[in-house]
């Protein structure tokens, strides 16, 4: 994770244009070892040499969020042996990563349904939550066991069961109060979702956080996605018209071309 001061097809971007945080469905690893007469856990494996480089070029970029989909709620309905593979990756990652990452000052967070996960891997995370947390430079979240759902119906239970208590008046519930009770409170909005591998829906990701993100997918996947590829995506969303609603006029850029 050691940060070079090499030329980079990075170097070309407007720092006053990138987003505050990206958030990344990480789709493809499964085809491309397929396509490649591998076995799919050969793809996963590779997609976590993209994640290096993705993290790398955040740090670069001073881009302070990054939220990764490593593994959806859903996801456990997979065949056990790729699960188990991929649990084994995960704590491969947790035992040889967490150092470097605290080394470039990055603090890695999880989100999701922890109590899903292993004793062991829940204690992993918990310790390079802990080790990281002082961390400033940038912040990876990872998605493990996540579905955007199941996040916003436990972010309601824990509400009403503040009310329940007589801790919470249903009058003072609103848009501020619910997402700091979701599993990213404290964390802005993702800016930007990257989706590869060409499929053009949410899969379930950060159905709350993500109402205003402007959306990028390339067919591209995972593990092919380079700096040049995060290089595209980002000129892209530097060319978007935010308007929050509003109209480019209002908002200084314009004619209004498009609806919100």
């Amino acid at each position: 994770m050691s940060e070079g001061s090499s030329a980079s097809v990075l170097d070309r971007l407007d720092s006053s244009s990138l987003p505050r945080h990206i958030a990344v469905i990480m789709d493809g690893n499964g085809r491309w070892a397929k396509r490649r007469g591998f076995v799919r856990t050969k793809g996963h494996a590779q997609g976590v040499e993209t994640v290096r480089m993705i993290i790398k070029a955040c740090r670069r970029l001073d881009i302070p969020y990054l939220t990764l989909y490593a593994f959806s709620l859903e996801n456990w309905n997979r065949p056990r042996p790729e699960v188990e593979a991929l649990m084994g990756l995960l704590r491969g990652v947790l035992r040889t990563e967490v150092d470097k990452l605290i080394k470039n000052d990055v603090r890695l967070k999880a989100i999701g349904r922890r109590d899903q996960l292993t004793p062991d891997l829940r204690e992993g995370i918990a310790d390079a939550e802990q080790r990281s947390g002082s961390c400033r430079s940038l912040q990876v979240n990872v998605a493990l066991s996540y579905s955007g759902r199941d996040e916003i119906v436990r972010a309601a239970a824990a509400l009403a069961r503040r009310v329940q208590n007589g801790e919470l008046d249903p009058a003072q519930i609103d848009e501020a109060l619910f997402a700091a009770s979701l599993d990213t409170a404290g964390i802005p909005d993702p800016d930007l979702l990257i989706r590869t591998s060409g499929e053009l829906r949410l899969s379930n990701y950060l159905l709350w956080q993500l109402a205003y993100a402007e959306i990028y997918v390339t067919d591209v996947m995972w593990p092919d996605f380079d700096e040049a590829e995060l290089t595209r995506a980002l000129e892209t969303f530097g060319r978007r018209q935010r308007r929050f609603g509003k109209t480019g006029e209002q908002i200084g850029v314009g004619a209004d071309k498009d609806k919100a």
